[in-house]
């Protein structure tokens, strides 16, 4: 028999000399078995089995000569799950119409047991966007800079909303990319996840369309992000009474590695040594003063930031104190240990280690 009038051919996945006929809801997949097979061991497994003989041919089960397989899944992750088998693994950017597409196939992936070196190099294209190392962390954010001075859009629009992620992740057993997706949501406030306006990035409209993503963390999730939310902010604090202790503290004035006083050293021995201890103490205090009204106070951009605000600390430093070069190396040096001992205790914010 002929598709019904319910019932539509898909435009690119319907080859003539098929050999199964897929039914995803209204859309038809015509493919070969074979290279269903040749990817997907639960296929592989199915018609590996003896088949019953046809009870009576009759054309409801066949659609012109060929079987037909109900499959309950959005037509739309079957045609990315078709198109990887066919066509090979090859998505674009990690941006969300990217995301819609990858996430499609790894849940089709993980549901009829697709190889796992496809699904292996799908995943490993997607912890480009969540990554698992903070030299990672840090491309991405160099992505979503460069898109925001580019577009003029928020930098959260450049990747897709880590509610879809968390949600993508635990459907999928994919924990790894679970912190750097809680780290990327709590830097937004509650009223931004729970009450997006249009146009923000968390708000669904400003995501495509598409039936299998989800924009609701589950309230186990949500707890995390509660208590992941709070002690990233208390990181924040901490951060910078490190520095203020480290600006007022005279054990630093005799510590020879970091203030050592002396106008006799060569050229290459002051590139080390800071020469006017009693000067960058007093600047160092104005800029924890400035790092105080700015992040806590004020509340400004980056207050829910961690990994920014080290990285701004030192940097500060640096602008600040470009004639005394020991010193802002000094707090770059921390600033770096910082934010590594900061990425390291992510998973433990948002209670992630099992």
């Amino acid at each position: 028999m002929s598709p019904s009038l319910d019932f539509n051919r898909h435009p690119e996945f319907w080859f003539n000399d098929g050999s199964l006929v897929l039914r995803a809801q209204s859309t038809l997949f015509r493919v070969h078995a074979s290279q269903l097979c040749r990817k997907s061991t639960f296929f592989r497994d199915m018609f590996s089995l003896p088949q019953p003989p046809d009870p009576a041919d009759t054309e409801s089960e066949r659609i012109e000569g060929c079987p037909v397989l109900d499959i309950h899944d959005a037509p739309e992750d079957v045609a990315n799950m078709v198109k990887v088998i066919y066509d090979g693994p090859h998505f674009t950017n990690n941006d969300r119409d990217d995301f819609v597409a990858v996430s499609g196939f790894l849940r089709m992936a993980s549901k009829y047991l697709m190889e796992e070196a496809i699904r292996t190099k799908v995943l490993d294209h997607l912890r480009l966007a969540w990554p698992s190392t903070l030299r990672g962390w840090d491309a991405r954010e160099d992505v979503a800079r460069a898109h925001e001075l580019e577009t003029g859009m928020l930098r959260g629009h450049r990747f897709p909303s880590p509610i879809a992620v968390i949600n993508l992740a635990r459907e999928i057993g994919a924990d790894d990319l679970l912190p750097a997706a809680f780290y990327d949501l709590s830097r937004y406030s509650y009223a931004q996840i729970y009450e997006p306006s249009t146009g923000e990035p968390l708000h669904p409209a400003s995501s495509p369309s598409s039936l299998s993503l989800s924009y609701t963390l589950s309230p186990a999730d949500m707890q995390r992000l509660a208590l992941g939310k709070e002690t990233a902010q208390h990181a924040i604090t901490a951060l910078i009474q490190n520095m203020e202790y480290a600006s007022s503290d005279p054990q630093r004035q005799r510590n020879p590695r970091i203030h050592r006083h002396s106008r006799s050293q060569s050229a290459t021995n002051n590139a080390t040594m800071c020469v006017t201890p009693a000067a960058c103490r007093k600047d160092l205090c104005e800029l924890v003063e400035l790092a105080k009204q700015h992040y806590l106070m004020d509340r400004e951009r980056g207050c829910a930031d961690p990994l920014y605000v080290a990285e701004e600390l030192g940097q500060l430093k640096s602008a600040e104190f470009s004639d005394c070069t020991a010193c802002a190396r000094d707090l770059e040096a921390w600033a770096a240990r910082e934010r590594e001992r900061l990425w390291k205790a992510i998973p433990d914010w948002f209670r992630l280690r099992r």
